[in-house]
C-alpha cells in the first residue's frame, strides 16, 4: 500500500466520522497519507479528525460546500504532498472501511491498467432499523463487473484523475458519474467487484429525509441530461422523462380531464400499479426476500413526485441563473 493515499469527506458527521477513522486507523499501515476535507462542520469534526493523527483541510466558507470539491482539494493536496501515489480511496465520512477491501481493489487494479476506478459492495449499518435505510442498503447492491458509473466511496487511478482534473466541482450532486463519463471517452473502464467495501450508516429515519434525497435525485437527473443528454451517452435521457411522466404528466392529465370524461380519465391512474409490479419482478432477480422486493418497488413509484420536484427546481435555478447550493437529508 506504499502509493495509496486516503481522502475522507464529511460535513457534521458526528459518531459517524469517529467510526470512519476508526476503521482507517485499524486496517491501514501508519505510512499511508490520509486526508480529511471538511465542508463547514459545526459539530466538532475537525478536532475529531487532528485527534485522530489525520491532515485536516475546512474548505472555504465563500464558496459553495460541494462533494466534488472536497475530494478535488484532498486528492491534490497528496499529490502535492506524495507525489509518487497511484492510487486513491476516497471515503465518505459516513462509511467505514471494510477489510480486504484495498488489497483486493489495488490487486484489480494492477491486473488491468485500463481500469480507472473500481468499487465494491456498499452495505447500509442499520438496514432493519427504517425502511429508509432499507430501500439504500438495496440500492447499493448493483451489478458486479464492468459498469458506466462508480460512487462516491472507490478506489481511483491517480493518472486517471489527473486526465480529467477529477471531478466537477461545482456540481451539488452527480459528481461521480459525470466524471465517469468523461473517464470513459478517454478509454478508461470502471468496474464493480464482487467484494464488500464499506459500511454506510445513513441515519435515515424520517420520511422528511427520504423526500429531500428523491428531490437531490432528481435534481441530478435533470443536471446530469443537461450536460450529457445528447447521443452518444443519452444520460439521463430515460430517467428525465420517466420521472415528468409519472410525477406529473400522468396525475395532471388524469385530474384535468375528470370534467369531460365523466371521471373516466382517473382509469389511468391504473398505470401505478403497473408500474409498481414490473418494478417488483425486475428487483426480485436481486433480492430474494419478497417482503423487501415490495418495499423498494412501493417507494419508487412513490420516488417519482419528489424527484420531478429537483428536476423542477434545478431547471427554475438554472432558467434564473442562480449558484446552485447543497441538498442535505441529514
Amino acid at each position: 500500500m506504499g502509493r495509496l493515499g486516503v481522502v475522507t469527506i464529511g460535513r457534521n458527521e458526528g459518531e459517524r466520522l469517529v467510526e470512519c477513522l476508526k476503521s482507517l486507523q485499524k486496517l491501514l499501515p501508519p505510512y499511508v497519507p490520509v486526508v480529511y476535507v471538511d465542508s463547514g462542520s459545526t459539530d466538532g469534526s475537525p478536532e475529531t479528525a487532528r485527534g485522530f493523527g489525520v491532515t485536516v483541510i475546512s474548505l472555504d466558507a465563500s464558496l459553495p460546500f460541494t462533494a466534488a470539491r472536497g475530494r478535488n482539494t484532498g486528492w491534490k493536496y497528496l499529490l502535492a504532498h506524495y507525489p509518487h501515489l497511484d492510487y486513491i480511496q476516497f471515503l465518505d465520512g459516513d462509511c467505514e472501511l471494510l477489510p480486504q477491501w484495498l488489497e483486493k481493489a489495488i490487486s484489480r487494479m494492477e491486473e488491468n491498467p485500463q481500469l480507472a476506478a473500481v468499487c465494491g459492495r456498499v452495505k447500509e449499518k442499520y438496514p432493519l432499523k427504517s425502511v429508509y435505510n432499507l430501500l439504500m442498503d438495496m440500492e447499493w447492491n448493483t451489478p458486479v463487473g464492468e459498469a458506466l458509473y462508480c460512487g462516491g466511496n472507490a478506489l481511483i487511478r491517480v493518472e486517471a484523475l489527473k486526465q480529467v482534473d477529477g471531478y466537477n466541482s461545482s456540481l451539488i450532486c452527480g459528481e461521480e458519474p459525470e466524471m465517469c463519463i468523461r473517464l470513459r471517452r478517454r478509454g478508461w473502464k470502471i468496474e464493480r467487484l464482487p467484494a464488500d467495501m464499506v459500511i454506510h450508516d445513513a441515519s435515515m429515519y424520517h420520511f422528511s429525509q427520504w423526500w429531500r434525497r428523491m428531490v437531490r435525485g432528481g435534481w441530478a437527473v435533470a443536471q446530469g441530461f443537461h450536460l450529457y443528454g445528447r447521443a452518444p451517452e443519452n444520460y439521463k435521457k430515460k430517467e428525465l422523462f420517466s420521472g415528468f411522466f409519472w410525477g406529473f404528466l400522468l396525475p395532471f392529465f388524469s385530474l384535468i380531464l375528470i370534467p369531460f370524461t365523466s371521471c373516466y380519465s382517473l382509469l389511468l391512474l391504473i398505470l401505478y400499479p403497473i408500474l409498481f409490479f414490473k418494478i417488483f419482478l425486475y428487483r426480485r432477480q436481486f433480492e430474494p426476500n419478497n417482503r423487501h422486493a415490495f418495499i423498494y418497488a412501493f417507494w419508487c413509484v412513490i420516488s417519482k413526485f419528489p424527484q420531478f420536484i429537483g428536476q423542477v427546481e434545478y431547471w427554475l435555478n438554472k432558467l434564473r441563473d442562480r449558484r446552485a447550493v447543497l441538498i442535505e437529508y441529514k
